[in-house]
């Protein structure tokens, strides 16, 4: 910069001078400026000779500090020595008090919320992770539902286990649970169970369920929804039906609606996240054989007619191999 600044001074070709080296002409400028009237020292604010003094200030400290001020706010504890017929210093000279000794801020005891962890979970086929969740059926009435339990396998994408009751509760859950737990054989050690943080979730007999079975409980960080991204997305699928009714007249009504229904969403959902197969499918280990027939039927297409496909024979919509909740960053970049 001061040999530039040399430079344009001798030549008096400030622009030329700013492009040969690539600068802003603006900085430059503004860098003359300063370098011509630097500013000013800061100096110490004196001590005004109306302070209070330091045995003063003092005790105005330890007043804050009493028992019946020490959750009040200074414009309180003011009001109330006035009340008595004090008077010690200002409002203003309380914060000043207060914040030299690092005391302006909340000074009750107030609930910190933990960090809680994104939820990291992979699974490589069936039964290793199971997502459940609870939503709400409107009934026959205003301010009336039902309530949909659904335990869904993110791998295949498997409804694995629902019921419909009248009520939300963890003592629901159980029986629904233990359920899904025998049919499918889990043992111990083996399932990690997701869901958000709901009170069934998070009740006590859910924990000790889980703890007996030897199940892994896994919870979704508070407010965000793509934490639990496989009960949302099953929930949608039901909801968005055409033949999912504005109300329910009763709970048989709705668990008649609901088993048609996961009937068709296991047997015959061609599901877009697992290739195009139908959960079952992936769930009973037909997704080799499944992709195989595909891969053949297109190559009888492609041999028949290859100037249909112009850039790369056609290839089936690919099998699913391992499926993540919240996959890591180092995961992304492979899979990238």
């Amino acid at each position: 910069m001061d040999a530039m600044a040399n430079t344009a001074h001798e030549t008096g070709v400030i622009a030329a001078a700013c492009a040969a080296v690539g600068l802003s002409r603006a900085s430059f400028h503004r860098r003359q400026r300063a370098a011509k009237n630097p500013p000013a020292p800061i100096r110490a604010r004196p001590k005004p000779a109306r302070a209070l003094a330091a045995d003063e200030r003092s005790r105005v400290l330890d007043l804050l500090r009493e028992e019946r001020f020490a959750d009040q706010a200074p414009a309180e504890v003011y009001a109330t020595l006035l009340d008595e017929g004090l008077y010690h210093c200002s409002i203003r000279t309380m914060y000043r008090i207060l914040h030299e000794n690092g005391e302006v801020r909340e000074r009750r005891q107030q609930l910190r919320h933990p960090a809680y962890v994104k939820p990291e979970l992979l699974a490589e086929g069936p039964n290793q992770v199971w997502s459940w969740d609870i939503t709400k059926l409107m009934g026959p009435s205003k301010w009336t539902y039902f309530y949909l339990y659904v335990i869904i396998d993110i791998f295949s994408r498997r409804v694995v286990g629902w019921c419909v009751a009248d009520t939300e509760s963890a003592a629901l859950f159980k029986p629904l649970f233990e359920s899904a737990v025998d049919q499918h054989a889990v043992s111990p050690g083996q399932l990690t169970l997701h869901a958000d943080r709901g009170p069934s979730m998070k009740a006590k007999a859910t924990a000790l369920l889980l703890a007996d079975l030897g199940v892994t409980k896994s919870h979704s960080r508070p407010h965000t929804s793509n934490d639990n991204p496989f009960s949302e997305s099953c929930f949608k699928t039901l909801k968005y039906q055409p033949q999912f009714p504005k109300r329910f007249g009763c709970i048989h009504d709705a668990k008649s609606f609901c088993r048609a229904f996961f009937d068709w969403y296991n047997h015959h959902h061609h599901h877009l996240g697992i290739g195009l197969m139908t959960p079952d499918q992936v769930h009973f280990g037909q997704a080799n054989e499944v992709h195989a027939t595909r891969q053949t039927i297109l190559d009888l297409a492609f041999r028949a007619n290859p100037n249909r496909f112009v850039n790369k024979p056609p290839a089936p919509p690919q099998k699913p191999t391992v499926v993540w909740i919240n996959p890591p960053g180092q995961k992304l970049k492979l899979q990238a």
